[in-house]
């Protein structure tokens, strides 16, 4: 998230039991809900919406072999907001929290299809699809 530099990060999946800006005792788990809550702490003060900017990052790298000197790599992001509270059953981990301006509802509340459509992880696989399929192409 911008306004906590970039955490959780590569740490997302066990956030609330690294120690650090934000730490409270949230168990010795790190589940969605405590990796929520501990999200919610250290934007607790964070009124102005333009601080609480974060996205979802991916990135797919495919090798051909262990020294394959030009590898595919494909990134992409999703951009959204952190909200003050949950919001929404469906997906996992930050979902409940990561408003969706164009739709104007949490990442949560979407449609899986939608969902995957615009997500980090859609976009990404959509990239490294249109490459391998260039490379692979066959002649007729």
């Amino acid at each position: 998230m911008d306004y906590i530099k970039g955490a959780p990060g590569i740490y997302s999946a066990r956030y609330s039991t690294l120690e650090g800006e934000g730490s409270k005792d949230y168990g010795a788990a790190s589940t969605d809900e405590n990796n929520n809550l501990k999200l919610l702490e250290a934007l607790k003060d964070v009124t102005d919406e333009t601080l609480r900017t974060a996205r979802y990052q991916c990135i797919l790298v495919y090798m051909r072999h262990a020294a394959d000197p030009t590898p595919i790599i494909c990134q992409a992001a999703w951009e959204g907001i952190i909200m003050r509270e949950e919001v929404g059953d469906n997906g996992f981990g930050y979902d409940p929290l990561f408003w969706v301006p164009e739709h104007q509802m949490s990442s949560a509340e979407l449609d899986p299809d939608i969902k995957n459509g615009m997500s980090h992880r859609g976009k990404a696989l959509r990239q490294l699809h249109q490459e391998l399929t260039a490379l692979y192409q066959v002649s007729k």
